[in-house]
């Protein structure tokens, strides 16, 4: 059964660096796109990165908040994921999970969640 595993998360002190990853676990076919939502206290699950395959390259795309301080990744061989967040801020605090829509080796379209990581950045 496919899964993600994530891992990475923590507490940090604001202006501070973490970074995520997340990894496909079983077989598939192929990656179409991955992505990291957040989850703050009392609030949606939203999209705060994602990279999406486009013919020959990648596509990246970032919610306004986390642009020039958060970096996307692939790893094909790895078939892996991270997220590089820099300059850490309170407000980035919440419960990252990622996502991964691929194709299973009879060429299906599937999504899958992570299980979730939590990111706490203090003052």
């Amino acid at each position: 059964q496919v899964q993600l595993v994530e891992s990475g998360g923590g507490l940090v002190q604001a202006g501070g660096s973490l970074r995520l990853s997340c990894a496909v676990s079983g077989s598939i076919f192929g990656l179409n796109a991955m992505g990291w939502y957040r989850q703050g206290p009392g609030k949606q699950r939203d999209l705060v990165a994602s990279i999406t395959t486009r013919g020959s390259t990648y596509n990246v795309n970032y919610v306004d908040s986390v642009k020039g301080r958060f970096t996307i990744s692939r790893d094909n061989a790895k078939n892996t994921a991270t997220l590089q967040m820099n300059n850490l801020k309170p407000e980035d605090t919440g419960a990252y999970y990622c996502n991964a829509a691929y194709k299973d080796p009879t060429y299906r379209n599937l999504e899958v969640w992570g299980q979730g990581t939590l990111v706490t950045v203090s003052s």
